[in-house]
């Protein structure tokens, strides 16, 4: 081990302060024995996750960048050793252990493992989705390991950046404000650093995509075909709260005189999913095989990369991404909770099916509406029609601007949708 230079890369990070930070509202818990893992998409702040976890215990930890020049060359059995140099320099023994970039570490699972076994640390670990399956950490470490999804910044989170006061009541210029806000949200997204520079927003965003595709899509998986992988991804990001078919894809690729197998393409579409930049969400239904074939929904992890591929802005989609990034936001708090969606041979959808356990919790329809008359016959109509069959009696329709009641019966039975605008849905005004 180079003492010298690990003893100087320690010594600089004790004497450093934390940037100034925007607290993040992931909610994380140390249990004995387990490793909290931190995973998400690429540039949705991670790191700086990190040292929100640390701020308030810092003389105390650990924070290994291994990215950092100091310890490209640190082994893997020589994590201890740093934590044993950490307590000759400061006198304390670390109680946290902040392990980043954990990839560039050979046999980092072994490290980890190790430092689990013989020590009483709080250990964190992330890694870079280039490199690194995020999901891999976790599998890697199955069993010792609590894992969270870190997403861009929530609308709350948003606000928050902006110096917006969360608030119970807001008055109507108040109110107008934060639907003024939404709409930027819901155009350019919640990546920090985006909402953060808005004079370099579009130079950002596009730098995003470029590493998003080249980086962790194209060179992470290995991806023979430049041209048909780009297809893939520009497809997926155009349509967005859009339910997609792989069968669409090869045939338009055929009609365009691409030679390009079905597997082939089945493979790119699951290795994209990979990137934590896209989400695929199956039908509900009592059969495995419709459960899990396709097609099926996407949503993008930040609106903000989609502006690349949009031609125009359609706002009943953007709405719909916003609600499904919240409800899995949500599934960090609740792990039994599962996102569907519900479309039947009539073409009778609903957006959000939430499922825990055997049963189904609420149901949600996500429409661009202003006032009662704006609300579809077919959207309620699809939600009684649903929540029959599943027996659920929480039925939600989140519009843009109207707030109330709908009292309709179906079967000779009464039922109640809640109507609530997006902006008081995603901070949690009920």
């Amino acid at each position: 081990m180079e003492t010298q230079r690990i003893r100087g890369y320690i010594e600089d990070w004790y004497g450093k302060e934390l940037p100034l930070l925007l607290p993040r509202e992931l909610k994380t818990a140390q249990i004995e024995g387990k490793v909290t893992c931190i995973i998400g998409p690429r540039r949705a702040g991670k790191t700086y996750y990190f040292f929100q976890l640390m701020k308030p215990v810092k003389e105390v930890s650990l924070y290994l960048d291994f990215e950092d020049s100091a310890l490209l060359t640190v082994k893997f059995d020589e994590v201890q050793e740093i934590a044993n140099l950490f307590t000759e320099i400061t006198g304390k023994e670390p109680r946290y252990i902040f392990l980043d970039e954990i990839q560039n570490l050979d046999k980092w699972e072994t490290a980890v493992r190790t430092l689990l076994d013989r020590t009483p640390y709080n250990i964190f670990v992330t890694g870079s989705s280039s490199k690194l399956l995020s999901r891999e950490i976790a599998t890697q470490l199955r069993g010792r390991s609590l894992t969270y999804f870190l997403l861009p910044f929530s609308f709350s989170e948003f606000l928050t950046a902006k110096n917006v006061e969360l608030k119970n009541v807001f008055t109507q210029v108040e109110q107008a404000r934060i639907k003024s806000y939404l709409r930027d949200y819901l155009e350019l997204g919640g990546f920090p650093e985006v909402v953060l520079k808005e004079d370099l927003r579009e130079k950002i965003l596009k730098e995003y995509f470029d590493t998003i595709f080249f980086r962790d899509f194209v060179e992470r998986h290995e991806l023979k075909s430049l041209g048909i992988a780009r297809f893939i991804f520009s497809f997926v990001f155009q349509n967005f709260a859009s339910e997609i078919s792989v069968n669409k894809i090869v045939n338009f690729l055929k009609s365009e005189g691409k030679k390009f197998g079905k597997n082939t393409a089945y493979s790119y579409v699951e290795k994209l999913q990979d990137t934590q930049a896209v989400f695929f969400v199956n039908r509900i239904s009592g059969k495995i095989y419709v459960k899990e074939s396709w097609p099926r929904k996407v949503y993008v992890c930040d609106p903000g990369i989609s502006t690349i591929f949009r031609f125009s802005e359609d706002m009943g989609k953007l709405m719909e991404n916003a609600v499904f990034l919240e409800l899995k936001r949500k599934q960090n708090e609740n792990p039994w909770l599962e996102i569907y969606y519900y479309r039947d041979y009539q073409q009778r959808e609903v957006d959000f099916v939430l499922k825990r356990g055997l049963a189904v919790e609420q149901l949600i329809q996500v429409t661009y509406a202003s006032d009662r008359a704006g609300i579809g016959k077919r959207e309620a109509e699809a939600l009684l029609k649903v929540s029959s069959e599943f027996k659920c009696k929480k039925l939600t329709i989140i519009t843009w601007d109207y707030e109330g009641e709908l009292a309709l019966t179906v079967e000779n039975k009464h039922k109640q949708i809640n109507c609530i605008p997006l902006w008081k849905w995603l901070i949690n005004i009920v």
